[in-house]
């Protein structure tokens, strides 16, 4: 009993100070580190916000830009998010990558096609003007074809009028002999007109033929004779030079000849014949008046 009392009695530095103030004072620094978080609750909130911060974007040189008071922190929280800084940007790294190979692809493919389509473009030109030189070349034959159908059609209009016109045999003449009439220089009744002119006076055919003969004819001198086409003959006598040959085709108003003086006769003159189907001579001024219309 008296030992229990003792013990009781016993003071302890920490009775003491519990009944002191000292003992409150200490009792209350208790508590505090019993709420102050440990080492490792610090080291996890600062890997948790180093973390976050890598998650928003925040950069290495945002995390090391801390206040005197939270250094300590920072450092730890750095030393401790590497490996997933590290792996936040590798994952934006590659994220940058993707996006400029998939931008790539797109703008060759863009190349390409506008590639593509610039040959498209310049082949349709292409075939576009060969088309058009084409046409130009159809269009410039065409003509030419019309141009050459229209002037044989013209001459063949020409050679179908010709046919039947006729042009005075001779200019500026005077009649000197006429058909039947007899002479002392021919063996018989004259077989022609006789129309005198100047020497080298041009003679021209009455009428569309073909130059059947072109020679020099004994009396009759150089001597052109034309086939018309009813078969009808015409004859130009004494001239002095030919303007055709033989085989050739004339036109009314066509030059055979020039006056001249070969042959039988005693001066510059055109002896004119005309001899239906080759055959005997006719009086011509009948001829020329109901065949041609002319009147010498």
């Amino acid at each position: 009993m008296s030992q229990h009392r003792a013990a009781a009695s016993r003071v302890t530095p920490g009775n003491a100070a519990r009944k002191t103030g000292a003992g409150r004072h200490s009792a209350k620094h208790r508590v505090a580190r019993r709420n102050t978080p440990s080492s490792t609750q610090v080291v996890g909130l600062t890997a948790a916000l180093a973390a976050a911060a890598g998650a928003v974007g925040f950069s290495h040189s945002s995390l090391a830009a801390p206040t005197q008071a939270n250094s300590a922190v920072n450092i730890a929280a750095l030393s401790m998010g590497n490996g997933q800084l590290s792996e936040l940007t590798t994952a934006r790294i590659e994220r940058r990558n993707l996006a400029t190979r998939d931008s790539s692809r797109v703008e060759l493919a863009v190349t390409q096609t506008n590639k593509k389509q610039a040959a498209a473009d310049r082949t349709a030109k292409a075939r576009a003007a060969k088309l058009d030189a084409t046409r130009a070349l159809t269009a410039k034959r065409a003509s030419a074809l019309a141009k050459a159908k229209a002037a044989i059609d013209l001459a063949q209009q020409k050679a179908r009028e010709s046919a039947t016109r006729c042009e005075m045999v001779i200019s500026d003449y005077r009649i000197t002999a006429t058909f039947g009439q007899g002479g002392g220089r021919w063996a018989r009744n004259h077989t022609g007109t006789d129309f005198a002119a100047d020497l080298g006076t041009p003679i021209r055919s009455v009428m569309k033929g073909e130059v059947v003969g072109a020679e020099f004819a004994g009396a009759y001198g150089r001597q052109v004779r034309v086939r018309h086409e009813d078969g009808t003959e015409t004859w130009y006598n004494h001239m002095s030079k030919f303007s055709v040959s033989f085989g050739e085709t004339v036109y009314a108003g066509d030059q055979v000849g020039a006056v001249g003086m070969t042959g039988n006769t005693t001066g510059p003159h055109l002896h004119f014949e005309v001899r239906p189907g080759g055959g005997e001579p006719i009086n011509p001024m009948p001829w020329l008046r109901d065949h041609c219309g002319l009147n010498p």
